[in-house]
């Protein structure tokens, strides 16, 4: 049976070219179209589908409006469709915090390098979102659910690497949160906090970093798959909501404890020096079939275990794939505690589950409860 898709657009023409795209897949059909958010609002009561594809400006009624009346009436997982520019940033993070799950650049050709890849991320993306049973609650009375999911443009020509990632599947009533392991501190020394995420990270992120006070001893390094013209915004929106400085980190720029670094978007972050002395490099890496995104989990990873070695509490955050297995694996054979958010809280399990699975994770926790354990175990 195939998943029902709704598309909302003012224009005809991209109406049709997603339609086109998502159709070429079986799994996928798309049972109806608007052309405004109030239509929007109509159909997703009367068609009841899996997924809604968003655009942002439109007349009658903006996207950001529709998502949240329909987030407040009958919840359902929604894509944007945004420009990669300043205000487009705005706009798809005030669409985020209205309760989108998900966005993608308008122009197709910036979602990939050709139209295989750009089909197949559209297609993977679309479908990771299509379970039955989402832990979706009206805006008014949703604990802290995590609602966003970034695009990060993959590097790879390989459309079979965008592989569909296990959806968290919460039916409405279930209790959203809980914690599986123990929170007592295990007395480690550390030096830094590292946390690594894609789809969901945006509200994972607030909820982390708003709740970590002003004099938090160590610097945390943040890497967030989320295309270069969104990362700086995202920053400053972060920056606003938290006690701690959240920035965008800057080539050559001396790592501070109590400051919490963002990974630009579009390139790589790594750390280098010693331990008088941490800086960053940020630099534009070569596509590479090895490398699925800018920026990249596991290069942050790798190099934070090369200067931190094992004074390091990593933290992977829900997202889709297996980006930050492998620097995990490094951090953890320095010593450093490996930790991941739970599969009950997570929008798509696909990078905790690859750290459990690879067996790296000592602990896991649910979204709502990390923030209490990192400052225990880092106090």
């Amino acid at each position: 049976m195939a998943y029902k898709i709704l598309v909302v657009d003012d224009s005809i023409f991209f109406r049709r070219r997603v339609k086109e795209i998502l159709e070429q897949d079986p799994s996928l059909q798309v049972i109806g179209e608007a052309k405004n958010g109030q239509e929007a609002i109509e159909m997703v009561a009367t068609l009841n589908p899996d997924v809604v594809t968003m655009d942002v400006e439109m007349p009658i009624m903006d996207g950001i409006t529709a998502v949240k009346k329909i987030m407040a009436r009958k919840p359902v997982p929604i894509i944007m469709f945004s420009s990669l520019t300043l205000q487009g940033a705005k706009a798809t993070l005030d669409a985020l915090d209205a309760g989108a799950m998900d966005f993608l650049p308008k122009k197709f050709e910036d979602i990939a390098a050709n139209r295989q890849d750009a089909v197949a991320l559209l297609q993977s993306r679309v479908k990771s979102l299509c379970r039955k049973e989402h832990g979706l609650r009206p805006a008014s009375t949703r604990v802290a659910p995590p609602k966003a999911i970034l695009f990060n443009k993959p590097v790879s020509r390989n459309p079979a690497k965008h592989s569909v990632q296990k959806t968290s599947s919460v039916p409405f009533g279930t209790p959203l949160y809980h914690s599986s392991s123990s929170g007592i501190p295990s007395g480690k020394k550390y030096r830094c906090l590292a946390i690594g995420t894609s789809t969901g990270g945006p509200v994972a992120l607030q909820k982390v970093l708003t709740a970590i006070p002003r004099d938090f001893p160590y610097p945390i390094f943040i890497v967030q798959h989320m295309p270069g013209s969104f990362t700086k915004a995202f920053a400053e929106r972060l920056n606003q909501l938290s006690q701690l400085t959240v920035k965008e980190a800057i080539n050559g720029e001396e790592v501070k404890a109590g400051v919490a670094y963002l990974a630009p978007g579009g390139r790589q972050m790594t750390v280098q020096g010693d331990s008088q002395r941490v800086s960053f490099r940020i630099y534009d890496a070569p596509d590479s079939a090895d490398i699925l995104y800018k920026p990249c989990v596991d290069i942050t990873f790798s190099s934070i275990a090369h200067v931190y070695h094992g004074d390091v509490l990593g933290v992977i955050l829900t997202g889709m794939g297996s980006d930050g297995k492998l620097g995990a694996g490094k951090l953890k054979s320095k010593g450093a505690k490996i930790w991941v958010q739970d599969e009950l809280s997570s929008v798509v399990y696909g990078m905790p589950q690859a750290v459990m699975n690879a067996g790296l994770a000592e602990k896991e926790f649910s979204i709502d409860a990390f923030e209490s354990h990192i400052l225990k175990e880092m106090a």
